[in-house]
């Protein structure tokens, strides 16, 4: 809750010294604050003072805010305090403090004279006390030069002793400092030696037990290939057994082939003879046919022609009963024809059946022929899809092996991990080491490519200058590189969620490394030369190392740093730094952070290494087995397709019998068709011919008897045809015996042979495949297979232990050189461990010596300062001599006990002290004289400044006065004690006369007459209350025409005056504000409730309540204003 005030001045006559043209001012008051402000911003009221006083608001004039009730102060003013007022316009106060300040500072003066003569006498006193201690201080100063002496012989030759014996200690120190580095340089390569056979060992004990583990499984290989082998023969035994009755079944089966083979030779041989001599048969035979058909023909068509001629009367009848016979021939020859197509078309479809089913049989034959051969092929496949499986097999247990050596390497590495990551942590802190880990974690699960890994991870430094890398470093080696702010801030954000420890990251798009002033010379080399790295990270090395270089000796270093401004540091490991310290000592070199982080990345880089190889025999692994599952697949489907193309033989031999039975059938067939054709090609002839000799007879004359010719041509006729039957009957004759004995060979051929040969094969191929031969082979395959196996094996179980032996061997000399450089080892320890106690008993004495010495040295140091020639004086003395005087001199001394050795000093201090004092003193005296002439001229200031502005005032309140009331005279009265004790008062011309001093003023009063200007004046205690207002308002116009201000602030001024007195009040304040400033004139701002004032304003505010607890100012016109006040006085 607060509440504000502000004020906007226009500052356009740059009266406030802003620059701006308005100026704001606010006073802001809460419950627990109260402020300023200048233009929005804050001040202190101080502030705020001070920029009104710059602006003409006088901080002893009040005069220009004139609130309710300060006319009332005024006009019950009393006479002092009116003078009081006088005083405060006119600026007396300042007079008055500094007064104050004089006075008050003169009276410290004279307290600090009066202490000054005070130890002025007490110093004189104690000088004179002084002169006497002084000659009795001369004379224990000579003795005590003689004993200084004496004494600084003494501990000078005992310092010099001491000093011989240290030197001779030191040297002892040194000699004993390069054995003992001697030894520990042996000592550290002898540890490393031991290291590097101990990490020899280990491999070779890890490899004696992947041996084991190989030997293992070699074993169980052998033992499992060992019991197969033996299954294996027994079966091949079993089967060799079973041979000899499969032999005589096979003897038989030869013997009765070649005899079926050679009767069906026999047939087809005889059958090959036949079959030319009965065709040639068959063509006498149809040849002898037709031509018996022809004659019997042209025999019966002569005969029918014969007839005719008695069977018709012309030529007419006869043509007709041709021509009839003619047309009546037609339809039986298309029929004829038709039947001759039709047999054509069957016997080409028989022939093209017989040609199909011949080759579709001898397809059978070929593959019942080739089933030894397919079955051979079969078996191949089968065996090829066997070893395959076992090939598979193989590979997929050498990968079990390799996986399980993988398995060992890999625990081995991730113990050795562990150790070196313990190890590592040990050289850092909790929090950075659990920040590194977190931050590798982070990097892999949000595949951060920005975070490239500390510094110790992305460098390569010699061993050489590893120890002043490390040093140089320090907790840096340990910062990450990153690429930017952006991914060190997001890595950090993770890193506060978990709560896994604190990391320091270098982006690099942040650094910015400074140019070093590296010294060019041979004895100084820069580090960051030394050390390898990548280009993209040269910044975040050189802000590490870019201003440190390498020196042989820290002399060197501390040189350089001081001339070059740069870090120093020797191959030891000590540091000057370029701020002038020193830092070093012993290291301890078995535990270097370097050499932690890169063991730490070795084994992490091995384990990365085997994870992946793991990893990717596990995909072979998988890609085995599907190969394994793939190549069983395979196996089991052509097994099947054997049993398959085993079990098809039988359905096979069926459908050749039935090929062979439909192809003899359609033979048959197609010889009657044959038959058929070469009777319907008869008949169409003959119906062709007598068809033609029909037509012939039509063309030809009708006669009742034959012609000679043809006659003659019946007679032969018949000859003829009797020796052609008799020629047919004899060709018949032969061609049915040739075809009996044809017939009898092809059912011989067809019936028996072929398939009693058929039936030999069949049973040869069955025994071949299911027989024990084939299974024998197989068995034999399978045999000479394991023993391979086995044998392969063998052979590396042969060498496996080979190399077993071969790694206990190396295992056995590595650990005979461990024992033998542990025995050397122990025996350096054991010379180190003396040369240490050498070292630390001449360090103790050392100590002593050293001790005595600074003993000696403060001795020498506590006698002060020598007298010339302390030294050469007792040179050549004996030191019992020396000692004896000694003695003597320090007897003398004991009756000085009571001596001021400090005589000669306090005679000096106090004498310039006193001589301080006594020019103090005159200062002060001088500054008193000072302090009264300041004294009397402000005094005499201020009397003329009460004076001035009494003048001014009165003056002014005489004219405003003449104003306000043009009938009557007004004026200020001074009141003086010598006026208080006549009782009279002075007019203003009687104040020129001199007085002895403003103190004399007793108050101001005011004489005023407003009927005549030359009646007698009263009072202001004699007038009425709109007088007595009257004449404070002329007042604060005097005071304000004497000093004044920008603007005016007037609440209700006029609520006591009568109306002619408002109206002059309201003409005294335009006339006032017409003015320009620099006449006096300013702005007036006044509160009223009569009317005269709202008649002379130039702008006219009324306040308006809102009827929510709050009121808001308006600006109203004048009429308005002047209807208010109006209603307000009804």
């Amino acid at each position: 809750m607060s509440a504000f005030v502000e004020i906007k001045f226009d500052n356009s006559d740059d009266r406030f010294p802003t620059g701006k043209p308005e100026l704001i001012l606010r006073r802001t008051i809460g419950m627990k604050k109260d402020e300023y402000s200048l233009d929005r911003k804050n001040a202190t009221k101080s502030d705020v003072m001070n920029l009104l006083e710059s602006a003409g608001f006088s901080r002893s004039n009040p005069y220009y805010i004139v609130p309710q009730g300060r006319v009332t102060a005024l006009t019950n003013m009393k006479d002092g305090e009116r003078l009081n007022l006088l005083k405060e316009v006119a600026g007396t106060q300042v007079y008055e403090a500094r007064r104050t300040e004089s006075l008050k500072i003169m009276y410290e003066t004279n307290n600090k004279r009066d202490k000054i003569d005070e130890l002025l006498a007490y110093i004189k006193e104690r000088l004179t006390e002084l002169e006497e201690e002084k000659e009795e201080l001369r004379d224990y100063q000579d003795k005590d030069k003689e004993r200084r002496c004496l004494q600084y012989t003494i501990d000078h030759r005992e310092q010099q002793a001491i000093s011989a014996e240290l030197d001779n200690l030191d040297e002892q120190r040194q000699t004993g400092v390069d054995d003992t580095d001697d030894n520990s340089e042996r000592f550290l390569e002898g540890e490393k030696y031991l290291a590097e056979i101990e990490a020899q060992i280990s491999q070779q004990k890890q490899q004696a037990e992947l041996l084991k583990v190989d030997k293992r499984q070699f074993d169980d290989e052998r033992k499992e290939k060992a019991k197969s082998k033996a299954k294996i023969e027994l079966e091949v035994k079993g089967l060799m057994d079973g041979q000899s009755a499969a032999q005589q079944a096979k003897s038989h089966y030869v013997s009765e082939l070649a005899k079926v083979e050679k009767s069906i030779t026999e047939h087809e041989k005889e059958l090959t003879k036949i079959l030319p001599e009965y065709q040639k048969e068959m063509q006498q035979e149809a040849s002898t046919r037709s031509e018996l058909d022809d004659a019997e023909g042209i025999r019966q068509r002569l005969y029918a022609k014969q007839g005719r001629n008695a069977q018709f009367r012309n030529k007419k009848e006869r043509d007709d009963w041709l021509r009839k016979a003619i047309n009546d021939s037609y339809p039986d020859l298309a029929k004829v024809k038709a039947v001759r197509v039709q047999t054509a078309e069957d016997i080409a479809q028989l022939e093209s059946d017989i040609a199909t089913t011949e080759a579709e049989i001898s397809e059978f034959r070929e593959q019942l022929d080739s089933r030894g051969e397919s079955g051979d092929a079969m078996q191949r496949q089968v065996q090829e899809a066997k070893a395959l499986r076992e090939k598979l097999m193989d590979e997929r247990k050498e990968l079990w092996r390799e996986d399980a050596k993988l398995d060992s390497v890999m625990q081995t590495a991730q113990s050795e991990l562990r150790r070196a990551e313990i190890e590592l942590s040990q050289t850092m802190d909790q929090n950075t080491s659990r920040g590194l880990a977190a931050v590798r974690e982070i990097k892999r699960q949000h595949d951060l490519e920005g975070c490239y890994g500390t510094l110790a991870e992305l460098m390569e430094v010699s061993d050489k200058f590893r120890r002043a890398v490390e040093v140089t470093a320090g907790q840096s080696l340990f910062h990450y590189v990153v690429d930017n702010d952006n991914t060190a801030s997001k890595v950090i954000e993770i890193l506060q969620k978990k709560k896994t420890g604190r990391i320091t990251f270098v982006p690099l798009n942040r650094v910015r490394p400074k140019p070093a002033n590296v010294p060019k010379a041979s004895d100084a080399i820069p580090m960051i030369e030394k050390i390898q790295f990548d280009p993209m990270y040269e910044k975040a090395f050189q802000q590490v190392f870019g201003q440190t270089i390498i020196c042989p000796s820290l002399t060197i270093a501390g040189q350089y740093a001081r001339s070059h401004s740069v870090n120093g540091v020797t191959m030891d490991g000590d540091r000057s730094d370029r701020r002038g310290a020193f830092t070093g000592g012993s290291l301890d070199t078995r535990s270097s952070r370097l050499e932690a982080m890169r063991k730490v990345s070795k084994w992490r880089d091995e384990c990365d290494s085997y994870k992946a190889r793991s990893i990717e025999i596990k995909r072979d692994l998988e890609r085995k087995d599907q190969e394994i599952t793939q190549a069983v697949g395979n196996l089991q489907k052509l097994e099947q397709t054997k049993v398959k193309q085993e079990s098809s033989y039988g359905p096979l031999r069926q459908e050749l019998r039935s090929k062979e039975s439909s192809l003899n059938n359609k033979r048959d067939t197609l010889e009657k068709k044959q038959r058929a054709k070469a009777s319907i090609e008869a008949n169409l002839k003959s119906l062709t011919d007598q068809q033609d000799a029909h037509e012939a007879e039509v063309a030809s004359e009708f006669k009742k008897a034959l012609t000679r010719d043809e006659e003659t041509q019946l007679e032969n006729l018949s000859s003829t045809i009797q020796d052609l039957r008799r020629q047919l009957s004899d060709l018949t004759s032969t061609r049915s015996e040739l075809e009996s004995r044809k017939t009898i060979l092809e059912i011989e051929l067809r019936e028996n042979l072929r398939p009693r040969l058929d039936q030999l094969k069949s049973q040869d191929l069955d025994n071949r495949s299911s027989g024990p031969q084939g299974n024998l082979k197989q068995s034999q395959q399978e045999l000479k297979r394991i023993n391979k196996s086995v044998d392969e094996v063998s052979n590396k179980l042969q060498e496996t232990d080979s190399s077993i032996d071969a790694a206990n061997a190396s295992i056995s000399d590595l650990q005979q050189r461990h024992a033998e450089i542990m025995s050397s080892q122990s025996e350096i320890a054991k010379s180190i461990e003396k040369a240490q106690k050498r070292m630390e008993k001449s360090i103790q004495k050392r100590r002593i010596l050293t001790k005595q010495a600074a003993e000696v040295t403060t001795r020498i140091r506590d006698l002060g300062i020598l007298p010339h020639g302390a030294l050469e004086k007792y040179e050549k003395t004996k030191s019992d001599q020396i000692v004896k005087r000694l003695h003597k001199v320090n007897e003398a001394l004991k009756k000085y006990g009571h001596v001021n050795k400090k005589a000669f000093e306090q005679y000096n201090n106090f004498t310039n002290q006193r001589d301080t004092l006594e020019k103090r003193r005159s200062e002060l005296t001088e500054g008193q004289a000072s302090i009264e002439e300041l004294i009397t001229v402000l005094d005499q200031r201020k009397d003329e400044a009460i004076e001035r502005t009494f003048k001014q005032v009165s003056r002014e309140f005489a004219n405003v006065f003449e104003k306000l009331v043009p009938a009557g005279r007004g004026r200020l009265v001074i009141q003086r004690k010598a006026d208080r004790d006549m009782g009279t008062a002075e007019d203003e011309d009687s104040d020129e006369q001199k007085r002895e001093s403003v103190e004399n003023y007793t108050g101001v009063g005011i004489s005023v007459s407003f009927n005549s200007r030359h009646d007698d004046q009263q009072r202001i205690q004699q007038l009425s209350g709109g007088q007595k207002s009257l004449c404070a308002l002329a007042l604060v116009f005097a005071i304000q025409a004497c000093d004044p201000a920008p603007f005016y602030l007037f609440d209700e001024i006029d609520a006591n005056l009568d109306a002619q007195y408002r109206t002059a009040v309201a003409g005294m304040l335009h006339s006032i504000a017409e003015r320009s400033s620099e006449q006096g004139g300013g702005q007036f701002i006044c509160t009223t409730f009569r009317p005269e004032m709202l008649l002379v304003a130039e702008k006219c505010y009324g306040v308006t309540y809102m009827g929510n607890k709050s009121s808001k100012v308006v600006v109203v016109g004048r009429e308005e204003a002047m209807r208010f006040v109006e209603g307000e006085k009804q």
